[in-house]
C-alpha cells in the first residue's frame, strides 16, 4: 500500500533536505508535486486542497523561516500533517483493555469483506486479549453467509448461535443478546448484510437494528482499492448511521492509498483496522504514525519486530544464534530462515518495514533476493537429503545434477544459493564480532 506516493515524496524530499532556505517558489514547486502525488494515489480532491492548505500555513511561518534546515523543517511539518489526516487514535485497544463487554456492528457495501473481516477480530481478540466472543450474523440475504461465518468461528475460537428458516434479523438479535445473559462472553460482534449506499430500504433496515443492538461501537468496513469513491460512499454510511471507526479491507492488493487518506477526513472516524491479507490472522490495528513512515520511506522497525516475535513459538531462534555464533549454521537454518520470510508476508513485505529499503529494492532483487528466488531456495534445499543439508561440502557435479533435476531448477541455481548460503555464514561471523554497522555498511555497498 502507498508504494506510488511513497516512491514520488521520497523522491521530493531527498530535493527537500538539500535546501537551506525554503523561499515561495521552492514551497510552491513542492505543494505542486504533492499535490500530485496525492492525487495519482486517488485521495480525494477535497481531502487534497485541505491537506495541502495546512502545510502550506504552517510552512509559511516564522519556524520554518529562522530553522536552521529550512527543507527538513517542511518535511516534519508534512510528517506531521500526514498523521493527523491518517488519524492517531487508539481509544478502541483502550477500550478493549478496560471494558468487560464489547458489542461491535460491522456495515459497509457487498464484498467489502465484512464476513471476513467479523472473523479475523474475532481471532485477534481470542489470541491477543483472550476474549470470548460471540459471533452473530444478521445477513438473511446471501446465500451461506451465516454459515460462512459459524465456519470462521469454528476456525477461531469463537461461538455462533442457532440459525432458524424463518429468522429475520430482529429474531436474530433477540436471541443473540438471550444467549449473551446466560452465558459468559467477553464481547459480541454482529456481521450485518452487504448493502448499496442508495438502497434506501436496506439502510432503513440497518438504521433499526444499529437502534435495537445499541452497539458500543460501528465499524464501516471499506475496501482500500476503491479510491475516491470511498468518500461519498463512506459519507452516505455515515449520514444515516453514526459510525464510530474504519477498517480498511484489501490493503496489500492496493499500491495507491486513496482510500486510507480519504475516508477518516469524510467520516472523522479513526481507522481502527487495516486486513493486510487473505488468511485470518493477516490483520492489524492501524497506527498513523506507522504508517506515516512507510510512506516516507522511515521504516516501521516496530511492526517488524511485532511480526518476527509473533514466530517465537515456530522457530527457537536463541538456539539458532547459538548454532551461528559457533559456525554450526546449515541449510536446516537457512530452509528455517526462508519459512519465517514467507510467515511475516514475504521479503517484499519485509523490506517495506525498514529505513529507506525501498529505494534499493531493485537492487535487491539483481542480488537474487526476489520472491521468486526465495521460493526456488526453499524448493532445492527439500530436495536435498538431511546429510547435504548437514555439509554442503559433499555437494559434487552428480549430487547437484540430482537435485537440480528433483527441484525444477538448473545446476546454476544450486551454485547460486550455496554461495548465498556462505555469504550468509561470512555475516554471521561479523555479527559475531559485534560489528553490526561495518556489516551495514557492505551490504549497502554491495547492493
Amino acid at each position: 500500500m502507498f508504494e506510488n506516493l511513497s516512491s514520488r515524496l521520497t523522491s521530493l524530499f531527498d530535493k527537500l533536505r538539500s535546501k537551506g532556505v525554503i523561499n515561495e517558489q521552492v514551497l510552491s514547486e513542492t505543494l505542486r508535486e504533492i499535490r500530485l502525488a496525492l492525487l495519482e494515489a486517488d485521495v480525494a480532491l477535497s481531502v487534497v486542497k485541505d491537506f495541502l492548505e495546512k502545510i502550506k500555513s504552517k510552512a509559511s511561518g516564522q519556524e520554518v523561516a529562522q530553522s536552521i534546515s529550512a527543507g527538513q523543517m517542511v518535511v516534519k511539518i508534512i510528517y506531521d500533517e500526514l498523521v493527523e489526516l491518517l488519524g492517531e487514535d487508539n481509544s478502541f485497544q483502550r477500550k478493549i483493555q478496560s471494558q468487560k463487554f464489547i458489542s461491535l456492528l460491522m456495515v459497509g457495501l457487498q464484498g467489502s469483506g465484512k464476513t471476513t473481516t467479523t472473523g479475523k477480530i474475532a481471532n485477534l481478540l481470542k489470541k491477543k486479549f483472550d476474549k470470548k466472543i460471540l459471533l452473530v450474523s444478521l445477513d438473511i440475504y446471501r446465500p451461506a453467509a451465516q454459515d460462512q461465518l459459524s465456519m470462521l468461528a469454528s476456525q477461531v475460537g469463537a461461538e455462533t448461535i442457532e440459525y432458524l428458516k424463518d429468522d429475520t434479523p430482529r429474531t436474530i438479535i433477540q436471541r443473540a443478546q438471550k444467549k449473551l445473559k446466560t452465558e459468559y462472553f467477553d464481547g459480541v460482534i454482529y456481521d450485518t448484510a452487504g448493502r448499496l449506499q442508495q438502497d434506501d430500504e436496506m439502510m432503513q433496515e440497518l438504521y433499526e437494528v444499529n437502534a435495537l443492538i445499541q452497539p458500543d461501537d460501528v465499524f464501516f468496513v471499506l475496501d482500500s482499492m476503491m479510491g475516491q469513491d470511498a468518500l461519498k460512499v463512506a459519507q452516505g454510511f455515515n449520514e444515516k448511521i453514526d459510525l464510530t471507526g474504519v477498517v480498511l479491507t484489501r490493503v496489500d492488493g492496493d499500491s495507491r492509498g486513496g482510500a486510507a487518506l480519504s475516508v477518516r477526513h469524510a467520516t472523522n472516524c479513526p481507522i481502527v483496522f487495516m486486513g493486510v491479507g487473505e488468511k485470518i490472522d493477516q490483520l492489524e490495528f492501524f497506527d498513523a504514525k506507522r504508517i506515516a513512515d512507510r510512506i516516507l520511506d522511515r521504516g516501521d522497525i516496530v511492526s517488524l519486530v511485532e511480526k518476527a516475535v509473533a514466530l517465537e513459538n515456530d522457530i527457537d531462534q536463541e538456539k539458532m544464534m547459538k548454532r551461528m555464533q559457533k559456525g554450526q549454521f546449515d541449510m536446516n537454518d537457512m530452509l528455517s530462515q526462508i519459512q519465517s520470510i514467507g510467515k511475516m508476508g514475504g521479503l517484499g513485505s519485509m523490506i517495506s518495514f525498514l529505513p529507506g529499503m525501498k529505494k534499493i529494492q531493485s537492487s535487491m532483487a539483481n542480488m537474487g533476493f526476489a520472491e521468486k528466488e526465495i521460493s526456488k531456495q526453499k524448493a532445492i534445499i527439500l530436495s536435498m537429503t538431511p546429510q547435504e543439508r548437514k555439509d554442503i561440502k559433499i555437494l559434487n557435479a552428480s549430487r547437484r545434477r540430482r537435485i537440480a533435476a528433483g527441484s525444477g531448477v538448473q545446476v546454476s541455481d544450486i551454485n547460486r544459493l550455496i554461495k548465498n548460503f556462505e555469504m550468509m555464514k561470512t555475516m554471521m561471523k561479523q555479527m559475531k564480532g559485534g560489528n553490526l554497522q561495518r556489516l551495514m555498511q557492505n551490504f549497502k555497498g554491495n547492493a
